[in-house]
């Protein structure tokens, strides 16, 4: 039994180390192409007719924010067509109505569609409304954005270059100090597009669309095959599909577009579930296309990593399991030098810190204190593990489709506003699934940390601790909110 824990650990800290290390590998990039930043031909005099896609459903709180951010985009009215794609089922489309007619009359191109279905979800409606756009380039953004009145302006330069499908700008966050749960998400968001997706970008490795605050051209989305749903990440299949096609993309570290960070930890988990099964449904589908292209061996390993790397989160469950009984097996000093050797994967995280590290720097003056906020990400991510391992589970091993559900927005943008009693809150107010399993790890784990303490191993401490805390926070955390859900709706 020893030789079996201890191989299944070796396992899944070596995958844990490869996944990791590529940490390192996009810190090299990012300081090897530090200076290089996207060509546009500002000079040049370009105003195609554009259509911007506003995909929602049931959007009561913010729909307006964002119909009215759209509208204040500075762009001539008779080149600029707004689609309200309205797949609600509540008293939102009843607003939406009311608030593009209000629009019309003061001379937008703005038009309503509604469906009474869901047929294809969000990917469904974006469909339809394509058939019926007339711009040339297509804008989307999704219910919780606030884009900036000069987001055409600094995107639609880019595409003069006959060759660029797709800008893609930042992601920036107006709640991100509202709760400890939005600055960790803010971090993670960080990592993705200030590194990941600049890097990627800079180094010529295929990127992503993030499903909202980027620009197509419609010629590319049409040549690429449109979208599809048979994933619940229609983005990153699209995109792949593009850049197979030869399509290059562009990534604006520089360009950001505003949007509200989830406050409710059930409401981020659904969508951590969407977004982890869908690429693992993305990589399923697409990486077979990648091995069998011409493309270059870097990017195939790259678009490799990039698609699968939530297969980490099974790994860190596995990790987090057996810990504790490690910690019995060292007591009999007969795998010393086992345990030893495994002293070397400690190196992932370390890139891992610097991965996130600079992503704070890269944008914000105070970096030095947002970063001492690492440790609780880290036990977040570790918390997580249970919901997205049944995510990447369902992604590779399910082939029955998901409902693609919706993150419900509150229009939280300061301490002072709150989700508690608003519309929503009450429709899935049961504790989610997986939560037992968390509390339990969460008392599994003090275990781990109580032996740790006992048998003074001291550098095991830390990462009992991580488990501890992340299982703990994570489970308490969706027992209360689920809590207040009940409370506030009833």
């Amino acid at each position: 039994m020893e030789d079996l824990i201890l191989g299944a650990y070796f396992t899944s800290l070596l995958v844990l180390f490869l996944f990791g290390s590529h940490s390192f590998v996009m810190i090299y990039f990012y300081y090897k192409h530090q200076q290089w930043k996207p060509r546009a031909d500002d000079g040049q005099e370009f105003e195609p007719v554009v259509t911007i896609q506003l995909p929602i459903f049931n959007e009561l709180y913010v729909v307006e924010r964002l119909i009215d951010a759209v509208c204040d985009i500075d762009y001539p009215k008779d080149k600029l067509e707004i689609q309200v794609l309205d797949d609600s089922t509540d008293e939102t489309v009843e607003r939406v109505e009311r608030l593009v007619q209000e629009k019309r009359e003061q001379g937008f191109d703005i038009v309503h569609l509604h469906r009474s279905n869901r047929e294809g979800y969000k990917a469904g409606a974006l469909r339809e409304g394509l058939k019926e756009t007339r711009g040339d380039f297509i804008a989307i953004f999704d219910a919780d954005f606030v884009p900036r009145p000069e987001f055409l302006r600094k995107t639609l330069p880019y595409f003069t270059n006959p060759k660029i499908g797709m800008v893609q700008t930042r992601w920036e966050h107006l709640n991100s100090d509202y709760s400890l749960l939005t600055r960790a998400q803010a971090m993670a968001l960080d990592g993705h597009f200030v590194v990941e997706q600049q890097v990627r970008n800079k180094a010529g490795f295929f990127i992503n669309f993030n499903g909202t605050a980027g620009i197509w051209r419609k010629d590319c989305i049409i040549d690429a095959g449109n979208w599809e749903d048979d994933t619940l990440t229609e983005d990153l299949d699209l995109s792949y599909r593009a850049q197979l096609r030869g399509w290059k993309f562009v990534f604006l570290n520089d360009v950001t577009s505003p949007a509200e960070l989830p406050s409710e930890i059930n409401a981020l988990k659904s969508q951590q579930f969407r977004w982890t099964k869908g690429a693992m449904e993305t990589a399923r589908k697409i990486l077979p296309r990648v091995w069998k292209s011409n493309l270059p061996l870097r990017i195939k390993l790259q678009s490799t990593v990039h698609l699968t790397n939530n297969l980490v989160f099974p790994f860190i469950l596995l990790a987090g399991i057996l810990n504790v009984p490690l910690i019995f097996i060292k007591q009999d000093g007969t795998h010393n030098t086992y345990f030893a050797f495994m002293s070397i994967f400690v190196l992932a995280f370390i890139g891992s810190f610097l991965f996130y590290l600079y992503s704070q720097k890269d944008v914000y003056m105070d970096w030095r204190r947002r970063i001492f906020l690492f440790p609780i990400f880290m036990a977040g991510s570790m918390g997580f593990s249970v919901n997205n391992t049944r995510a990447v589970l369902s992604g590779i091993f399910g082939r029955k489709k998901s409902e693609f559900v919706r993150t419900p927005k509150f229009r939280i943008e300061s301490e002072k506003d709150g989700w508690k009693g608003k519309k929503y809150t009450g429709t899935d107010s049961k504790i989610p699934k997986g939560v037992f399993v968390e509390i339990f790890l969460a008392v599994y784990c003090f275990f781990g940390v109580v032996a740790s303490i006992y048998f003074l191993e001291i550098a095991a401490l830390p990462f009992q601790l991580l488990f501890f805390f992340g299982f703990s926070l994570v489970g308490w955390m969706s027992i209360q909110h689920a809590r207040l859900s009940r409370v506030y709706a009833a």
